[in-house]
């Protein structure tokens, strides 16, 4: 794992957008909130035109519980992801993301349920390239639910990278593979981001 370290009470949105572009992304210690900067070998990626969605969440989906919105409600995304004992997403790394979405690079999907936002997931759109960055969920199957109509958004506007960072057992479910962090910078980040594409 290579990482980088770096003091300061605020993330410049020029600095967070060049370190996604070489593969670099922040997480703040849990215990001091200072800033680290991270690009893993191996990366984990989702393939679009592999992803796996189980019989059981198709049925959750065709029996429309939830409302699915899109940019909605971007900040409150981004601090019930924050909400957990330890918690890599500090104060520091909410200012500097919610400067990223009115800047129109990062964006939220959202599951709502009766008036009430229940999941999501946030992340950052370059290029031809969807970073994930995180997600919650209230409600069964409400970030699972926001995870499928990220997929289908992608798929629809001709983006080429999804990019989940690393591993889980939540997203293996999903058909997440992980790759060498120089075929991860070298054959998919260098394309996607040179592709020009319009999340919204």
């Amino acid at each position: 794992m290579i990482t980088k370290k770096l003091k300061q009470n605020t993330i410049p949105s020029e600095l967070l957008l060049t370190a996604y572009s070489a593969g670099y992304f922040p997480m703040a210690d849990s215990r001091d909130g200072e800033i680290h900067w991270y690009s893993p070998d191996p990366r984990a990626i989702i393939p679009l035109d592999a992803f796996k969605i189980s019989r059981s969440l198709m049925q959750t989906i065709k029996k429309n519980i939830f409302e699915i919105r899109i940019d909605h409600s971007f900040e409150d995304v981004i601090r019930n992801c924050a909400k957990r004992d330890e918690t890599w997403i500090s104060d520091e790394i909410v200012q500097s993301y919610i400067e990223l979405y009115r800047l129109g690079y990062a964006h939220s999907i959202e599951s709502w349920h009766n008036k009430k936002l229940v999941g999501g997931l946030y992340g950052i759109a370059l290029g031809g390239a969807f970073f994930g960055e995180s997600m919650f969920s209230l409600m069964k199957d409400a970030s699972k639910v926001a995870l499928v109509a990220l997929v289908e958004i992608l798929k629809e506007r001709g983006f080429k990278l999804l990019d989940t960072q690393y591993t889980t057992p939540h997203l293996k479910n999903f058909g997440v593979v992980e790759i060498s962090r120089d075929e991860y910078l070298q054959k998919y980040l260098k394309t996607a981001i040179a592709i020009k594409r319009s999340f919204k």
